[in-house]
């Protein structure tokens, strides 16, 4: 079945001058959809499967492309205001060709041309359109989210208020990032992996950045090393277990907790020495 708003594959079925058209590859689905010439492969041929990206045109028909949107249904996405008129105001979406629409009903404050707002990109039921929501509660957190700590997620940052940046989660629930346990800046706009370190009571979901506690201890262990090797000769440059959590986190971005347990493997490991009492930390 052709998936509106989403990537398709799909068989061409005949050639014409002004493209090619083109039918649902599994055969679910035998309407016939036109990919225009000007996003045709030069080598496409009669009978060749090709994964495309489907929408509805001005004028209500389907039409099949190979430029990439900036959101697929289903996904949140910020996007900017370029034109605002009578129905709605319209984003860019990526496709030179198309717009992306949304209604003032879906407007939690009225959009203005040039802003740049998070939206939830959507099919609409009746008109069969995608188009867009900026209420983003509507399509967050409808089911209980089902992870276990240390999942790995993507997420995308919303906010940012005193207590830390609110994301979305895998485009179906709320999470966010404490500021206290951040150690890298992060954006309003920026989509980063995260790691899922507790859920919520109320189905909001608690991360961290990056991997688990191993994988960045095991990774900080790594920048340890190369830290010595490339400092073994600066006296002024030498680490300590002693050091100030805020120079910790300026050479390694990372928690003081992190990276005593780096300082410890590593130890064990037989490949540093620590000197007492100073705590200074050298290459065996």
């Amino acid at each position: 079945m052709i998936k509106i708003g989403r990537d398709n594959a799909m068989r061409v079925v005949k050639m014409v001058d002004f493209g090619a058209y083109l039918t649902d590859a599994s055969g679910d689905d035998d309407r016939e959809i036109l990919l225009p010439k000007r996003y045709m492969p030069d080598d496409l041929r009669p009978d060749d499967t090709i994964d495309v990206f489907v929408y509805k045109d001005s004028e209500n028909r389907l039409i099949a492309t190979t430029e990439e949107p900036y959101a697929r249904v289903g996904e949140f996405a910020f996007l900017q205001v370029v034109q605002v008129n009578a129905t709605g105001a319209f984003l860019d979406w990526g496709l030179p060709t198309k717009n992306l629409l949304v209604p003032y009903s879906e407007q939690k404050v009225k959009m203005r041309a040039g802003g740049v707002y998070p939206v939830y990109v959507y099919l609409d039921d009746a008109s069969q359109r995608v188009v867009a929501s900026a209420r983003l509660e509507k399509f967050v957190g409808n089911t209980f989210p089902d992870y276990r700590p240390g999942r790995k997620v993507k997420a995308l940052v919303l906010s940012h208020n005193e207590t830390g940046y609110r994301c979305v989660v895998d485009n179906r629930h709320f999470g966010m990032f404490y500021n206290n346990e951040l150690f890298q800046p992060l954006e309003v706009g920026q989509e980063v992996e995260a790691c899922v370190k507790y859920v919520r009571p109320d189905g909001k979901i608690d991360l961290s950045l990056g991997g688990d506690t191993q994988e960045r201890v095991h990774s900080l262990a790594a920048s340890i090393l190369e830290y010595l090797n490339l400092n073994s000769n600066r006296p002024e440059a030498a680490l300590s277990d002693k050091m100030d959590p805020e120079k910790i986190k300026a050479l390694f971005g990372c928690s003081k907790k992190d990276f005593k347990k780096a300082v410890g493997g590593l130890y064990k490991e037989h490949k540093i020495e620590i000197a007492h009492p100073s705590g200074e930390i050298k290459l065996k």
